[in-house]
């Protein structure tokens, strides 16, 4: 129960006992009101603790209210590549941070601050949140197969950008994409929805089809496919086009390696 309910009920009680005029009473109630004296002296400090701490913690819904002990976003987006850089390296190199995941969990209970956002395939051997060696409320990911952008996608982008205030979006393509490979055969798809990724990604293919063939064919369109991404991402949405020209939104373009785990910047 809570000391301080228990504590109240206590002294009501005392108050029905001191008005009750019952012999021996009154030093029994005495002998009451010192102990709780003493609880109450003794408790003081963690209520005070526990005061501060409610004080001190965020509203629910403020997402720019960092939590204790949260560390500061990054605001520079070459800072923020660059971090990503040496995260990528410890990937590569098999020796990523250790982290305990519950405390990670408990500092980003209530609100998020995520620098960077990363548009991504959805392939499973290319997770973000690994190929960068990072954790919990690091990176703000949305991926579709082929990382191709939609209404929905754009609308996640735009909400972390402009409510999350990141400072970076990458968007990144990887080796071998299958979605990419599907359009460079040019086959039909067996349903509507998978006809809709390949005939997004077709028409940036078809410049590369005179002067390659096989794997570099398919490497050309992967990394033609990841800038037309980021070209719709710009002409697509009024919001991120203009955080992007008052520089409050840095777009940035990579390909990850699947043999080596390396992600390589595009110019």
């Amino acid at each position: 129960m809570d000391n301080f309910v228990t504590r109240r009920k206590f002294v009501g009680l005392l108050g029905l006992v001191g008005c009750s005029g019952l012999p021996g009473v009154a030093s029994a109630a005495g002998s009451a009101a010192d102990a709780l004296a003493q609880i109450l002296k003794e408790s003081r400090p963690q209520r005070e603790k526990d005061k501060a701490h409610s004080e001190n913690r965020a509203k629910p819904g403020d997402e720019q209210t960092a939590q204790p002990g949260a560390r500061a976003p990054k605001e520079d987006p070459e800072e923020i590549w660059n971090d990503l850089m040496q995260g990528n390296k410890r990937f590569v190199a098999g020796k990523p941070k250790p982290r305990p995941s519950v405390a990670g969990r408990a500092q980003f209970y209530q609100s998020q601050n995520p620098n960077v956002i990363v548009l991504g395939c959805a392939d499973s051997r290319v997770s973000p949140e690994l190929v960068f060696d990072k954790t919990l409320g690091d990176l703000f990911v949305v991926r579709t197969a082929g990382n191709i952008t939609d209404p929905i996608a754009l609308g996640s982008i735009e909400y972390a950008a402009e409510h999350l205030h990141c400072k970076a979006l990458v968007v990144l393509g990887h080796e071998k994409c299958g979605a990419v490979a599907a359009a460079v055969a040019g086959e039909k798809m067996a349903t509507s929805n998978l006809d809709a990724i390949v005939n997004k990604i077709a028409p940036v293919i078809e410049p590369f089809r005179g002067c390659a063939q096989g794997e570099q064919l398919l490497g050309l369109a992967v990394e033609a496919n990841v800038k037309q991404s980021a070209r719709e991402v710009v002409e697509n949405s009024p919001v991120l086009q203009n955080l992007i020209s008052e520089a409050k939104l840095k777009l940035i373009t990579a390909v990850y390696r699947l043999k080596t785990g390396e992600v390589y910047r595009l110019g």
